[in-house]
């Protein structure tokens, strides 16, 4: 036992290996665990290991000096310990409670063993972490019993945290274990171990349309079709794989599955085994009486060019599977890593082009966070949010293609129609007598920092019809820092059109308190990171009430985002907070669900 690697060709002896098992076999797995005794009685073990030994159970280490068991535990590293808790030197009680307190050993299962067969003795030994109890002496039928149900129930745990229970392929953790085996009995660092990541979709798909146990039965049918491919004339022809070293295969989650094979010659044999893989995988299969015809894409990773480390190889093969699934053409069903391939290139190759133009074709689109005032609950403006509307991925919040904007070179662009579409939009809204309510727009650091940006402001709320004291324009501490001389001039010339000036993630970032009486801000925003925890945190309680306090005593607003309870909005009403934001009132609305929640009637 022991945890060690699993073979999926080995011997039955090793943990796992009940998964298909008889009986027979089981019992022979578990008497291959090692026992480990500490009992200062030599006669008492002795007549212990007579009487596991009787019972099959040959692996059996023991001392009786209980000052030598934490060396010899982590020498042996048995699979069951046998403790006696009244001994001299070192009291089994405080024996367990340093084993339970060790993180390599903590785990290990622990019978107690004692003449003392008191309540609170049991108790005791339970508390601190005992797995079981026997009195002495020790009846040879109950030992037997207890130490063969301990191990049953070890190797059961095992089985459930390592094992897919509708397949008994392997997980994740003995796949990256087995991967490294094979690494690691190369004969040369230039000999291939090859992963391959294989998503069938439809094992996913068809639990919600089947039910479970159509899904398990497909994921049975796959693991058949995997194991048929592995030991095919083809791959063996193409690798260079011998009978003791047949392939690694696991079932990593709902719907992927993992292969690894030594000894493929070079990436042309790679390829004919894949193209042989993925026509087995999409052979028809008939399920409940239904025919099915499942589809499949293949990551591949290749050591020592995409790794040395089995996790890596995973994650390299599994992020290929993903942009193999994401190609249109047929062909282009599998999909090689590469040391550059990881989930920014792969954004930037799926995504990036298509952000391009996003604008133009009408997918991005802005987005209304109603900010409401807190003495009479009335939406007094809004802070625009873009989101991109993918055609293949629906709704994409910004935080998830603003960092890839910006190393594709469109932030200013993106800014620039994001600017313009909030100031059409909030004239709209007085020009249907909605009231004078503000909008906020968010710019960022390129954007703001191009030499025209005042003037390009000025022409927009021309060009909109938009009122200057409508327009609020949000930066954040982390954009002024650098050049505060700069960065004051320009909000200076800001200020000068009429707009709003607004401090965002004000505490969050570098210290601006030396810099802030000096720039002509209007707002005061406080980041959701303070409010998240109001008003039990008293930490976050004294700094809101200080940002507060500092806004009013500047001529501030101070306005609260990321408002979501009752009580946070309770609490930062009481501190005498102007205006929130947050999932409480509203969460951010597309443009006509916003005009609509502004022309229905309001809580008061």
């Amino acid at each position: 036992m022991n945890n060690p690697i699993d073979n999926p060709n080995g011997p039955p002896s090793q943990p796992g290996a009940l998964l298909a098992m008889g009986e027979q076999e089981s019992l022979v797995v578990l008497q291959n665990a090692k026992v480990m005794m500490v009992d200062d009685d030599p006669l008492m073990t002795g007549l212990v290991k007579k009487y596991l030994v009787n019972a099959g159970y040959v692996n059996f280490v023991s001392t009786n000096d209980p000052r030598e068991a934490l060396a010899l535990l982590a020498q042996e590293k048995p699979d069951l310990l046998l403790l006696d808790v009244m001994m001299p030197h070192l009291p089994g009680f405080d024996l367990l409670t340093a084993l339970r307190s060790d993180p390599a050993m903590g785990m290990t299962p622990v019978i107690v063993l004692t003449a003392d067969a008191s309540a609170d003795t049991k108790r005791r030994a339970l508390q601190l972490g005992a797995t079981d109890f026997l009195s002495k002496p020790v009846d040879p039928s109950e030992l037997v019993l207890r130490v063969r149900n301990t191990l049953a129930y070890l190797q059961y745990q095992y089985r459930i945290k390592n094992y897919d229970l509708a397949t008994a392929l392997p997980g994740y953790q003995l796949f990256d274990s087995s991967v490294d085996a094979l690494l690691a009995r190369r004969k040369s660092v230039n000999e291939l171990v090859t992963v391959f990541i294989v998503t069938v979709p439809e094992c996913q798909q068809i639990s919600e349309t089947a039910g479970q146990q159509a899904a398990d039965d497909l994921a049975k049918i796959v693991a058949t079709r995997l194991e048929r491919f592995l030991v095919s004339e083809e791959v063996l022809w193409a690798s260079t794989v011998i009978s003791e070293r047949l392939p690694c295969i696991a079932r990593l989650d709902s719907q992927r599955f993992a292969l690894a094979i030594e000894g493929m010659e070079d990436a042309v044999a790679i390829e004919a085994s894949v193209r042989r893989l993925l026509a087995v995988m999409c052979e028809p299969v008939s399920l409940s009486r239904h025919q099915l015809w499942p589809s499949a894409w293949v990551g591949i990773s290749v050591s020592p060019s995409d790794g040395e480390v089995g996790a890596d190889l995973r994650q390299g093969a599994s992020l290929a599977a993903t942009l193999a699934g994401q190609q249109q053409q047929p062909e282009a069903r599998f999909w090689f890593a590469s040391p550059e391939l990881s989930l920014k290139s792969y954004e930037q190759v799926t995504m990036g082009s298509q952000l391009r133009g996003a604008a133009e074709r009408g997918e991005l689109e802005l987005h209304y966070q109603p900010k409401v005032d807190f003495n009479s609950q009335r939406v007094v403006g809004a802070e625009a949010l873009i989101r991109w509307r993918h055609p293949d991925h629906g709704m994409i919040p910004a935080g998830d293609f603003i960092a890839l904007a910006q190393e594709q070179g469109l932030s200013a662009a993106i800014g620039e129609w994001v600017f313009q579409r909030a100031c059409v939009d909030a004239a709209s809204w007085a020009q249907a007598d909605l009231g004078e309510l503000t909008v906020s727009v968010n710019v960022g650091r390129a954007h703001l920092h191009s030499p025209h940006f005042v003037e390009f402001v000025a022409k927009t709320l021309q060009s909109s019809g938009l009122q200057p004291k409508q327009l609020i324009i949000e930066v954040t501490v982390d954009m002024l820092v650098d050049d505060v001389h700069a960065g004051l001039q320009l909000m200076t010339e800001l200020k000068a059109l009429g707009i709003g000036l607004s401090i965002d993630d004000f505490g969050t970032g570098e210290s601006f308190l030396s810099h802030i009486k000096r720039f002509p801000f209007d707002e005061l925003k406080i980041d959701p990171e303070f409010v998240d925890d109001l008003p039990g945190h008293r930490a976050d309680l004294a700094v809101t009430r200080t940002l507060i306090e500092l806004g009013h005593r500047l001529g501030m607003v101070v306005t609260a985002e990321g408002v979501e309870t009752q009580e946070q909005m309770a609490c930062l009403k009481h501190l005498e907070c102007d205006n929130y934001q947050g999932y409480y009132f509203q969460p951010a609305l597309p443009h006509g669900e916003f005009i609509d929640l502004l022309t229905t009637d309001l809580p008061s």
